[in-house]
């Protein structure tokens, strides 16, 4: 007997008759597959099971799960494991248990997937440190292959430092942490920093509880922002603001300090918990107003830089972190309310006079009308009484005209000293702002730097001439120009105007007279220190006809004094008289 049988003996219980006649004899098909099924792994379609590799070609891998038929899964998912070999145990999904060619359909991808987002899950809930693949840069971070599974590493979270230079982690196998999963997209969020904070913590602590106010300290420039440096103090941050880099003004931290470089700060001050620092690095350095030169005083000249303007003034540089403010009233010898914008702006180069100085306060109050001389020192010399100059119109009131002969020198022309002629109601209809203008000196006013200043007085004034002309009872064509409730406007020649009332202006045909006729006028009233001229037209042909009927009652008169005459006596004759003066002389003789 062989070494193959010799241990082998029959069955006690065989039923040879079965198997002579055929094992089918008292068993159905459906009983056979039935038994032959319930040798089979139960296999649910959409799960995760463990298989055993059987087959491996370049297109496919055949999968033994203990099912009635293998499983095919494309080679391309196991790309990442180019050590697979036959017998090996792997995860597959159960995609579907039978296609249409009756083939099992198994996916060790989705299975990977499947078992890395509960690895995933796990990690998160118990803070596990977990390792993952860079693939590639992305908007914002990176991606990392974490169990098969595309996570998101935000640049922010890669290093407690700022990181300029993503591309260098590309391909890079690093330790990281789990810190936020969004279930519904399947979202995985990683970070490196997490893991860099955690071993700095022990440090920060360390460093943060020796912190002093006052302290001096080597840091590491970490960030710089547009309001101040974030300093690395060796695991703790501490800011210097804009205003704690230089004594002077910084208007770009950029210029004071770099990226990574190293610098010594001193610790102004931090919050209770010590979170917050706040350093300085000017401090550091003796303040520029112990330096100033202590001979400097009032009414000497500086020159400087425009380093702030607002409206109410400039602040200028005289040396890094000394400043002094030039207000706009010392920008001027003009009393007009103007801006410092429109005097200096950011950058100028300007020479100032100092006008206060206080050590103490460290302020200083400059001035630059004051290089000038006051134009109203002298100002008798340059605009004598009845000097006639042009002027720039600067503003209106309802009584006058504001005007400007040269910077810090204003004056005002009424209203009444703008035209001879023309009636004004508002110096608007006369001239314009920015306009120049014509004028002579009436008056000064030293004391409140002002001049009263004429237009019209350039000219002679016209109404001696209109005096010889417009002669009270003298007629005049005119035309009525404006109709107002009391009476009509009237203009004559030479420019003048003329008022008449409205029952002097009734026409002989008894309508009134309607504005733009032309009529004669006659004068019936001429002033001309008021300069007023009182027209009528009714005159015109009222006063002919009074006059007719004047000398018609003076010719009826005399017919009726004649006809009285003849109805008397004959009158005494001159021989009558002398007859009876010679008879009176005779009788007083007594002859």
């Amino acid at each position: 007997m062989s070494e193959l049988t010799k241990n082998v003996k029959p069955l006690d219980d065989f039923n040879w008759d079965e198997f002579e006649n055929g094992s089918q004899a008292n068993v159905s098909k459906e009983e056979l597959d039935k038994a032959y099924n319930e040798t089979l792994n139960k296999v649910s379609e959409h799960q995760v099971v463990e298989g055993t590799v059987i087959s491996i070609d370049k297109k496919e891998v055949v999968v033994n799960i203990g099912y009635k038929s293998d499983g095919i899964i494309p080679a391309s998912e196991f790309r990442y494991n180019p050590d697979l070999k036959l017998g090996d145990v792997v995860e597959v999904y159960v995609e579907n248990q039978e296609d249409k060619k009756g083939q099992l359909i198994l996916s060790h991808k989705k299975a990977r997937l499947s078992k890395s987002w509960e690895h995933i899950n796990a990690a998160l809930e118990n803070q596990e440190i977990i390792q993952g693949y860079i693939k590639c840069r992305t908007k914002g971070g990176m991606i990392v292959d974490v169990f098969g599974i595309e996570a998101f590493l935000p640049g922010s979270q890669i290093d407690v430092h700022p990181i300029r230079d993503y591309d260098q982690f590309v391909g890079k196998t690093m330790e990281f942490k789990v810190v936020k999963i969004n279930q519904e997209f399947r979202n995985v969020v990683v970070s490196h920093k997490a893991l860099i904070e955690a071993e700095l913590e022990a440090q920060k602590k360390e460093i943060i509880s020796k912190l002093e106010k006052g302290q001096i300290l080597e840091g590491t420039v970490k960030n710089i922002t547009s309001y101040g440096v974030f300093v690395d103090l060796g695991g703790v941050d501490g800011l210097i603001h804009i205003t704690d880099l230089s004594w002077g003004r910084v208007d770009d931290p950029h210029k004071v300090v770099e990226l990574d470089q190293k610098i010594n700060v001193v610790i102004l001050d931090f919050d209770d918990e010590k979170k917050r620092i706040a350093l300085g690095l000017k401090q550091l350095t003796p303040h520029p107003w112990d330096a100033l030169d202590a001979n400097l005083k009032v009414g000497d000249h500086v020159k400087g830089k425009v380093v702030v303007i607002a409206d109410y003034g400039a602040f200028v540089e005289i040396q890094p972190g000394v400043e002094g403010l030039i207000h706009v009233s010392e920008m001027s010898w003009s009393q007009h309310l103007r801006s410092a914008q429109e005097f200096l702006k950011v950058g100028d180069e300007v020479e100032a006079v100092i006008l206060t100085l206080d050590r103490n306060e460290r302020k200083m109050s400059l001035g630059i009308k004051q290089l000038k001389e006051d134009p109203w020192e002298t100002i008798e010399v340059k605009y004598p009484v009845g000097s006639k100059h042009t002027a720039k119109v600067r503003n209106f009131t309802n009584f006058g005209v504001f005007v400007e002969l040269e910077e810090g020198v204003d004056g005002l022309i009424h209203i009444s000293d703008l035209s001879w002629t023309k009636k004004i109601k508002h110096p608007s209809e006369f001239t314009q702002v920015g306009a120049d203008i014509d004028v002579v000196v009436l008056e000064i006013d030293k004391e409140n730097r002002r001049l009263s200043l004429g237009h019209k007085q350039l000219e002679d004034n016209p109404w001696d001439v209109f005096e010889t002309i417009y002669t009270v009872g003298s007629i005049h064509t005119g035309k009525i120009t404006e109709l107002l409730e009391k009476g009509a406007v009237i203009s004559l020649d030479k420019g003048v105007e003329g008022f008449a009332t409205p029952k002097h202006l009734v026409k002989e045909d008894g309508t009134q007279a309607a504005l733009g006729e032309e009529l004669p006028f006659k004068v019936i009233e001429f002033n001309k220190d008021s300069k007023r001229i009182i027209l009528s037209h009714s005159r015109t042909f009222e006063d002919a006809q009074r006059d007719e009927k004047r000398v018609a009652k003076k010719a009826r008169a005399k017919k009726e004094e004649a006809v009285k005459i003849d109805n008397q006596p004959a009158a005494t004759t001159l021989g009558d008289i002398d007859v009876l003066a010679q008879l009176k002389e005779k009788m007083e003789k007594g002859e």
